[in-house]
């Protein structure tokens, strides 16, 4: 396993080059901020007619569209919605320079064949593990979130060493910057979002929620029990893994989730997640989720609007009230 740091970028690699930034959403507005602080010159390419020309504007940022923002840039980061990448490529693919560096954040429309770009230039990955108001959180108190590099197209014989100094430039290499494939990110981010982070998170709570609202106790205590305090949980595995859970939580708790634990997750549970994980290994949820885009979102939407409804949002909603502090360092 090889993991990256600052004393493995070459410094030489984007002095005095221009980045594009191709959107301004989340990991776009923390990549260009970032990389601004970090001495590099920043453009964004964005809709004239968007909010978030004005935004980058506001934020001293260089703006133009993004045919035009990507003329003359070493590297152009495309950091737009997964599903408006092909199209903002096939706008901006006659402008970009010969030799020049495109990079993503996540491997999709590369492993999936919704881009296929120009043979000179180099294709790269640079993947933040973090949402983007972390990733330009950590870098403002001189840390950094971790990151993934992989390399699809290696035209100037330099692209991993581009790369790795955009990674350096967004505050990747203090957090340590781990090498793998365009396949291999792209199938475990998706995995880890349906099974584990989102879908699989999501779903235990309410069906917990549900369970205790069901058999009599407050709305309020099951929210507490099944949301509220998983925070607590997640922050101790994250600091030190299922080792420092197990230090800072009571016998009780812990001879219940040793014993109870997989009654919940069972041979069942892994065996639909392994369907799962073979889903998006064919390209089937890609072509689902492609499809589900073209023909308007009907069902998307039809779940979300169902998802966004569960009594557990109303009752969330008056007790974070009472907590105004869970706001704080949230843009």
């Amino acid at each position: 396993m090889r993991i990256y740091s600052a004393k493995d970028v070459d410094q030489k690699a984007l002095r005095g080059a221009t980045i594009a930034i191709v959107g301004y959403g989340s990991q776009g507005r923390a990549h260009a901020l970032n990389l601004k602080d970090s001495g590099y010159n920043v453009v964004v390419g964005v809709r004239r007619s968007g909010p978030s020309w004005k935004k980058a504007q506001k934020d001293g940022l260089k703006v133009a569209e993004p045919a035009k923002a990507v003329i003359g840039a070493k590297l152009v980061a495309l950091l737009t919605p997964d599903l408006t990448q092909a199209a903002v490529y096939k706008e901006i693919e006659k402008t970009l320079e010969q030799g020049a560096a495109l990079l993503f954040a996540h491997g999709f429309n590369i492993h999936f064949n919704q881009i296929k770009p120009r043979k000179d230039l180099d294709v790269v990955l640079i993947a933040p593990k973090g949402p983007g108001d972390l990733v330009r959180r950590q870098y403002q108190q001189g840390r950094g979130v971790p990151c993934l590099i992989a390399v699809a197209q290696n035209a100037t014989r330099r692209a991993k060493q581009v790369a790795l100094a955009y990674a350096h430039g967004i505050g990747g290499t203090r957090g340590g910057v781990l090498e793998t494939t365009f396949e291999e990110e792209t199938v475990t981010d998706l995995f880890g979002e349906q099974v584990v982070l989102c879908g699989g998170t999501t779903e235990l709570v309410l069906r917990a929620y549900e369970t205790l609202v069901e058999a009599g106790y407050k709305p309020e205590a099951a929210y507490y029990e099944c949301l509220h305090e998983l925070k607590l949980i997640v922050d101790l595995l994250h600091e030190g893994g299922i080792t420092k859970m197990h230090q800072f939580i009571s016998e009780t708790a812990k001879y219940g989730d040793l014993t109870r634990g997989p009654r919940i997750v069972t041979k069942a549970t892994k065996a639909e997640m392994k369907k799962i994980l073979t889903e998006i290994q064919s390209g089937k949820f890609a072509r689902q989720w492609i499809k589900e885009t073209k023909t308007g979102k009907k069902q998307y939407n039809k779940l979300m609007a169902k998802d966004l409804k569960h009594p557990i949002e109303k009752v969330g909603r008056q007790l974070r009230d009472r907590m105004p502090w869970l706001e704080q360092g949230v843009k």
